[in-house]
């Protein structure tokens, strides 16, 4: 899937941060449409792409970097027109596991663009900005964060960077709150929460191209059938997802019911707003 402006007017080079990670595996491949280079980093090394389906005359390199390091994400930023942030610890852990990663690491990658003139950041940001809302409840961009876990706070401290980097230095930033991005889900939960791999690319595609996002937080959930998430303070990007949870509806009903207290039946976080604490033994 291609879009009319990254075929026409494909960024010179983009980067691409968490290229190892589960996301970054597949949006290696999938934004290569959008960018006659594709700079890719993580803090350990890739193996050679042996995709020949996407676009071949894109190419890739690669940059060791760990996002605590000021120094490390400057080189890395220097010489892209735009980034696509999926790196850090895309789990819940320790505060201090979080903190270089995903708190430092996202300063520095906005530090990085102030300094070298980028424009436009996609960040992965989370529906565990708002874990802690029920699921029987309906929310958009402006409903007050309620963050579920130390990685949730991560995200939201990403998205008032955002925001903040908007305000004082013109950088756009579409912020992606990322619902459960997987090849199926695997639970009830994620029956609401699914994005497929190809609605994501969409996605990050519109968030790249569409003029004018100054900072924008969209929901990232395909056309599922019991949606927590409304759009409409995003509509601007013109995000129609294609695919749907429902096809794999009866496989999930197959699986036993939660108990009626079990996060994973309550939050829209699930089982993340009962993780930790962390270290007290």
């Amino acid at each position: 899937m291609t879009g009319t402006h990254s075929v026409q007017n494909p960024f010179d080079r983009l980067l691409l941060t968490g290229a190892a990670g589960g996301l970054g595996k597949v949006l290696r491949e999938s934004l290569k449409p959008f960018a006659r280079t594709l700079r890719l980093s993580d803090i350990v090394p890739l193996p050679a792409s042996t995709n020949t389906a996407t676009r071949s005359d894109t190419q890739e390199e690669f940059q060791l970097c760990d996002l605590a390091d000021k120094q490390a994400v400057h080189e890395l930023v220097q010489g892209v027109d735009a980034i696509v942030h999926f790196g850090g610890v895309s789990v819940e852990h320790a505060f201090e596991d979080i903190l270089g990663p995903n708190i430092c690491g996202v300063f520095h990658i906005y530090e990085a663009a102030r300094r070298h003139g980028v424009k436009r950041v996609v960040f992965a940001s989370s529906n565990h900005v708002i874990g802690f809302y029920k699921q029987d409840q309906t929310i958009d961009a402006h409903s007050p964060r309620r963050p579920d876990s130390y990685y949730g706070l991560s995200k939201s401290y990403g998205e008032d960077l955002a925001t903040f980097y908007f305000d004082r230095y013109g950088i756009e930033t579409v912020s992606i709150r990322i619902g459960s991005s997987f090849p199926e889900p695997a639970n009830r939960r994620m029956m609401s929460t699914w994005l497929s791999f190809d609605d994501l690319t969409r996605l990050i595609e519109l968030s790249l191209f569409t003029p004018d996002v100054g900072h924008t937080v969209v929901y990232g959930a395909s056309t599922n059938r019991d949606l927590w998430w409304d759009n409409r303070f995003a509509a601007h990007l013109g995000f129609t997802p294609k695919d749907s949870s429902e096809v794999f509806r009866d496989k999930i009903e197959a699986q036993p019911m939660p108990a009626a207290d079990d996060p994973a039946r309550v939050y829209q976080g699930g089982a993340f707003v009962a993780a930790g604490p962390f270290g007290d033994n």
